[in-house]
């Protein structure tokens, strides 16, 4: 370096240093007060949350056995799973105390009444992590018999149309779709 750059790298350097003295007790105090605001609220909340009273107990109490509308006073339905932000799982009965094939299986909230039956929505598994995996099914209450009539992996399908003796699934899992045709 020669004589001009080593005075100013001098002067800047006495600069920098300078300007390091003066700002350091300026940060450090304000991470000191910094730490010691939160610490007070820190000790405000203890002491409020120590006059505040418990509140009740929530008690929750098992679903009852509700109808299912349009199953012509035929079936009902209680609640036995609810997945957060997702579906809920249901167990079916016959109203009138027959013992039925339902009573085996979670079945989701969709059901579609048809004059073969019902088509139900029947869970693989209860298993968030495994959901959605679902056999669409076909009850036939006069006998009593669940048939599996396709399997689909979403939560949003519908029958899109029934001719003579076939029908017509559609399904969007919100990347992909299909159409899924089943004889009945």
């Amino acid at each position: 370096m020669n004589k001009v750059q080593l005075v100013f790298h001098h002067i800047f350097r006495f600069i920098w240093n300078l300007i390091f003295i003066i700002s350091y007790p300026i940060l450090a105090s304000f991470g000191l007060l910094f730490i010691g605001v939160t610490y007070v609220f820190s000790l405000l909340s203890r002491f409020l949350n120590r006059l505040r009273p418990e509140g009740k107990k929530v008690v929750l109490k098992e679903s009852e056995w509700e109808d299912l509308p349009y199953s012509g006073e035929l079936l009902e339905a209680k609640l036995i799973k609810q997945i957060v932000f997702g579906p809920s799982g249901f167990k079916f009965r016959r109203k009138d105390g027959v013992p039925s094939v339902l009573s085996d299986y979670v079945f989701g909230k969709k059901v579609r009444v048809l004059e073969e039956g019902f088509i139900l929505e029947k869970w693989n598994s209860t298993e968030s992590k495994d959901l959605p995996d679902f056999d669409i099914c076909l009850y036939d209450p006069d006998e009593d018999s669940l048939r599996s009539l396709t399997n689909i992996k979403c939560f949003d399908w519908h029958v899109s149309e029934k001719v003579e003796n076939e029908l017509s699934f559609k399904w969007f899992d919100g990347t992909q779709g299909g159409e899924v045709k089943v004889a009945l």
